[in-house]
């Protein structure tokens, strides 16, 4: 931010200035003598972060303080359920589901599409729960800093804006596809082929996709309620689209297209699951928007659970109609729906089509810009990246500088790198996370620092591991053994058995306030099992990538995260301390436990 203050408020801002003390203002960073005595407390602070748990009244209040302009509270349930299918209905359905009926699970993608909606539907439900109870705008990175703790948080916040920023590459280089198809072109007419000097993956470059980033990032930055307005018209065609899609498409159905319906075997059908899941992302960016709600409680389970549903159907629906239209092998990869309507003579309706998923293209892109920097605002707010970017306009009430740089970022990859890189990359952010929150709300539910009994502590945990550890080894056995099924018949009842007893011996020590998971324990635990086991689908090289960005957020968080975010939790600290020293002298009774934990 424009500089520090005592205890860690807010702070005035000089403009739009960009000095060191916007970006580290910090006791740590003022200088070279103080930065080498932060880093050989290292040790010492990597611990604090690590056994550090955030509390619910921190991010709520002063966290929230660190952007000086509150954002404004104008959103109900029903923009948020248009956010949720505008976030979500894009290039998953219009693109992907013909790259994979093509090679992957044939007419058996409603599977796919069905077990991944599964799996985003049991992850919405633990969203809402913690939207619910804590409306900020820090979305699982607030909620895992509140229940798992500083550093785990981080790690998470990093693969949270890598999902944003992949996310919307991939739907920016989807719309230049689906221009060109309505443009009566191939879908790489528009890019420039520089093949030979960058390899295939890299080797499109893609100025449109350039441009309607920027064109989102204007309006994402002019109004949060008026990108909801134009959300919700634009939603309203794309519902038409669809219905037309499904009418159309059925009148030239033939049920010959549909055998063999499981050409790729099981293993296909998961295998398109876990890159379809892409499908589904974005609802977690209306959780971010839960600062901006109206009535939380009321607004938040409506507009997820909702949006998700219709999406959901959609989906299976829409994958139904285009397996049924073509043989699986046929189906084109770039534009499956508008070169499916080609095909069977329809060549008026593929314009139709192309409208609407560039529609549903542009949506998907402004949502995500919305929700992404609504998630790096309130990463700034606690100093783990610069504070620079926690700034909100006073007149827009929105995060100006976190949706420039975000889709900045977003602009450069999607110029470079090609869909299947970036879908399949995306993904594996995207469980890991899901994954997180799960395991974050059986945390929140059984465990209270200083209530929890330490046998019910020690339960908890070895349940835990023994979920994780059962989950993870299916999903290996599932990537490494094509046709055994031994270690199933093992890991599938620990997985239950660590359930059963989580559910039977540890009492939950915390109960939702106004909207809860329902089926606690077993709810979640299926999370972290289905995301963990979609995991196991897959390639290898997309994980290199992943442990190569997760090397590089470790670098940045020992070197600078740690200590900028380890100098504001103390300056919060002694803020408290002398508030809670003056409330005394003038009051003589006030009782500050209530924020005196973790932040």
């Amino acid at each position: 931010m424009g500089g520090s203050s005592e205890g860690g408020g807010a702070v005035k801002r000089r403009g739009c200035s960009c000095s060191k003390e916007d970006f580290l203002p910090e006791e740590s960073f003022r200088s070279w003598g103080n930065y080498g005595r932060a880093l050989s407390e290292t040790g010492l602070r990597l611990k604090n972060r690590v056994l550090t748990r955030s509390l619910e009244i921190t991010e709520m209040t002063e966290v929230k303080t660190q952007s000086e302009h509150e954002m404004k509270k104008n959103l109900s349930w029903w923009d948020l359920i248009w956010f949720g299918i505008g976030a979500v209905i894009g290039a998953g359905i219009f693109v992907l589901t013909g790259l994979e009926a093509n090679s992957v699970a044939g007419p058996a993608v409603v599977l796919s599409y069905v077990v991944s909606g599964i799996s985003a539907m049991l992850s919405v439900f633990c969203y809402t729960e913690f939207a619910v109870e804590i409306p900020v705008a820090g979305g699982s990175f607030a909620y895992l800093r509140i229940e798992l703790g500083d550093f785990v948080a981080f790690i998470a916040a990093g693969n949270i804006l890598l999902e944003y920023v992949i996310g919307g590459a991939a739907v920016a280089r989807s719309w230049t596809s689906y221009f060109a198809t309505l443009c009566n072109r191939d879908s790489n007419d528009f890019r420039i082929n520089v093949q030979h000097e960058l390899g295939e993956n890299y080797g499109h470059l893609d100025p449109i996709a350039v441009v309607v980033c920027a064109a989102i990032c204007v309006l994402a930055v002019l109004s949060t309620k008026g990108s909801s307005r134009f959300n919700y018209i634009a939603s309203i065609f794309h519902v038409i689209i669809i219905l037309f899609i499904i009418i159309a498409g059925l009148t030239k159905a033939d049920t010959k297209n549909y055998t063999p319906f499981m050409p790729f075997g099981v293993r296909g059908v998961f295998k398109a699951s876990a890159v379809l899941f892409f499908a589904y992302v974005g609802f977690d960016a209306v959780s971010t928007l839960a600062e901006e709600t109206k009535n939380p409680g009321r607004d938040i389970p409506i507009g997820l659970v909702g949006s998700m549903l219709i999406t959901t159907t959609a989906y299976c629906v829409l994958a139904i109609v285009l397996c049924l239209m073509q043989p699986y092998g046929k189906i084109d990869q770039n534009a499956p729906f508008s070169v499916a309507f080609q095909a069977v003579g329809m060549d008026w309706a593929k314009y139709i089509v192309a409208a609407g998923a560039l529609k549903g293209m542009t949506t998907v892109l402004l949502v995500g810009a919305v929700g992404q920097a609504r998630y790096l605002t309130h990463i700034a707010r606690t100093h783990m990246v610069p504070p620079w970017f926690a700034e909100v306009h006073e007149k827009t009430g929105t995060p100006i500088n976190a949706t420039v740089t975000m889709l900045v970022a977003t602009a450069i990859i999607a110029f470079f790198t090609s869909l299947n890189i970036l879908s399949n990359l995306l993904s594996i952010s995207t469980l890991f996370i899901f994954m997180m929150v799960a395991l974050a709300l059986l945390v929140r539910r059984y465990y209270v620092s200083g209530e929890t009994a330490p046998v019910h502590r020690n339960i908890l945990i070895v349940c835990l591991v023994t979920i994780l550890g059962s989950s993870i080894a299916t999903a290996i056995y599932w990537a490494t053994s094509e046709h055994g099924w031994i270690l199933y018949v093992i890991s599938v009842p620990v997985w239950l058995l660590a359930t059963i007893a989580l559910w039977w011996f540890v009492p939950q020590a915390k109960k939702p306030k106004v909207w809860g998971v329902p089926l606690v324990p077993w709810l979640p635990s299926a999370s972290i099992a289905i995301n963990i086991f979609l995991l196991g689908s897959i390639d290898g090289a997309s994980f290199i990538r992943f442990g190569v960005w997760t090397g590089l957020l470790l670098l940045y968080y020992f070197f600078l995260g740690l200590h900028a975010s380890y100098d504001t939790s103390m300056d919060l600290t002694k803020k408290r301390e002398k508030d809670a020293t003056s409330g005394k002298m003038e009051e003589g009774t006030t009782n500050y436990r209530g924020v005196s934990g973790m932040n």
